[in-house]
């Protein structure tokens, strides 16, 4: 097949393509199949490649891509979200046990010259009620990251279930917003989920937890999560992801809810990472190599 990949990705995914015997194009026009990673796949440029039978997107989240027009007229949709749900599980546990542990203020502090113990008390995590919404590859990543640390862990997801196991328990959302103490969200993007966590979300916590957040930034309402952190909702949250991302991921928009934003970035219990927790060096060969596999075996040359 003709495949043309339109953004940068790692080079195992070029060379296994061609060793499986396909052709790389640069003209997207007389590709067959198009790889793309944080490039924008709307359904005129879809409508524009006629031999069209496959997209594939290195990652998870499919925003990027008009999906629906890609079912409606018979094109195969891939990803790779296998590739990097380490780096997305491991970066949970560090948001979480960071923001637990006071890291960032007690490390910006001794910088100062500050040695301030009791002010920077943490909290353990052992003993805790973890609550997951969303169990597929990186929810699951982080439950497995979890074991060891002395957690009860609460699942929920939607269109999952039968992943039950010692020390993880499928929970309806609200015995997960009642019970945890901490809740990490890991839920794709879309018209279902936009704002999930809204004011009603927060109000329905069952006591004040720690949030997360590193799937992305649309299915939180942040001006929503910073009241619940004034009120005393939430203790603290991390945020590896925003609602005023570009859709390209190459930074914020600052025309977007500008005093929000200001908000967000004052807050002192707000944890922020540019989305980079499956950014990693493995990950980004893994998910090469999934996706790249994935097209092999659904169409071979």
């Amino acid at each position: 097949m003709r495949i043309a990949i339109i953004d940068p990705v790692h080079p195992v995914l070029a060379e296994m393509l061609t060793r499986a015997g396909h052709e790389l194009v640069d003209d997207i026009l007389k590709a067959e199949g198009i790889v793309v990673r944080s490039g924008s796949l709307p359904a005129t440029t879809l409508a524009s490649v006629p031999g069209l039978r496959f997209v594939a997107r290195v990652g998870a989240g499919l925003e990027n891509i008009d999906t629906a027009w890609c079912i409606k007229n018979g094109v195969h949709v891939l990803n790779s979200p296998e590739g990097n749900r380490d780096g997305v599980g491991e970066t949970c546990v560090l948001l979480l046990l960071a923001l637990m542990k006071k890291l960032v203020p007690a490390n910006a502090q001794v910088h100062a010259g500050l040695w301030l113990r009791e002010e920077n008390r943490g909290t353990d995590l052992r003993g805790k009620t973890v609550g997951i919404i969303g169990h597929g590859h990186m929810g699951s990543a982080f439950s497995d990251k979890l074991r060891g640390f002395g957690v009860r862990v609460l699942a929920h997801d939607k269109y999952r279930s039968g992943f039950a196991r010692a020390g993880l328990d499928e929970a309806p959302l609200d015995q997960v917003l009642r019970e945890s103490d901490v809740i990490s969200l890991h839920l794709p993007l879309n018209d279902e989920t936009h704002h999930f966590a809204d004011r009603d979300f927060f109000l329905r916590l069952g006591r004040p937890v720690w949030f997360l957040n590193t799937s992305r930034g649309g299915v939180v309402h942040t001006a929503a999560l910073l009241d619940a952190i004034d009120q005393g909702r939430v203790i603290a949250a991390g945020l590896d992801v925003l609602e005023f991302e570009r859709p390209d991921l190459s930074g914020l928009d600052p025309t977007i809810e500008p005093a929000v934003q200001q908000r967000l970035f004052g807050h002192p219990r707000v944890l922020l990472t540019p989305h980079i927790a499956g950014v990693t060096h493995e990950g980004k060969q893994r998910m090469a190599e999934v996706l790249a596999r994935k097209i092999i075996a659904t169409f071979p040359a």
